[in-house]
């Protein structure tokens, strides 16, 4: 999957216009986690929430307009084409790092040791 350059403009949209959750998440926690998350990353034809490229970690903060019939099949779709990529997906609510923050950022600090841990099949570059 190629680099799609026409998306660069949408991508700093996004990341000037992040939701609450995803500001919380990213200026409380992913901006200063080591190694390193880039956020609104593009990656193929998509742009990713955050992508740590050591763990080769994608994590997408959802919000209730992703548990809408099509929106699930979309997002299926674009996590298998992610995974195709050798990338790994994890998703988080919106309605959890509201509630309970602390336990979101030690689920992904586990998630992001696990991945740099376990054997993984060579990766084809982005």
């Amino acid at each position: 999957m190629e680099y799609n350059k026409h998306l660069l403009p949408y991508a700093k949209e996004l990341r000037r216009e992040m939701t609450p959750q995803e500001r919380k998440l990213w200026f409380c926690f992913l901006s200063e986690h080591r190694p390193r998350f880039m956020r609104q990353k593009i990656i193929g034809g998509y742009i990713v929430d955050f992508y740590c490229a050591a763990a080769k970690l994608i994590i997408e903060v959802d919000g209730s307009q992703h548990h809408a019939p099509d929106n699930c099949v979309y997002d299926e779709v674009r996590t298998q084409a992610l995974n195709d990529l050798n990338l790994d997906v994890i998703r988080i609510n919106n309605a959890d790092i509201d509630k309970d923050f602390e336990a979101v950022c030690l689920f992904i600090s586990e998630q992001v040791t696990q991945y740099l841990n376990q054997p993984r099949n060579p990766r084809p570059p982005l």
